[in-house]
């Protein structure tokens, strides 16, 4: 099965130089970036190698990388209206 990743800088190519300074430049971000993509490379793990977890344990990690990803494109969008 072929599964895609969703890292930041690919879901939203037009603020990757807004992801970079942030992630640079910002503790908490920072902070938040690299526990997205840490939850994104378990799930993408998960999901690739048809690993067996239970559904509720996917949905709730799902759950959360989404969470995740709205707030730190909430944080991008704040700095970018900043300049």
């Amino acid at each position: 099965m072929q599964v895609d990743k969703h890292t930041l800088l690919k879901d939203f190519p037009d603020h990757h130089h807004t992801i970079r300074h942030l992630k640079m430049n910002d503790a908490h971000f920072a902070k938040l970036f690299d526990e997205y993509h840490e939850l994104e490379n378990e799930v993408h793990h998960i999901e690739k190698n048809d690993e067996a977890v239970s559904d509720d344990y996917l949905d709730a990690a799902k759950s959360r990388r989404v969470q995740l990803k709205d707030v730190l494109f909430k944080y991008v969008q704040r700095a970018e209206s900043e300049l």
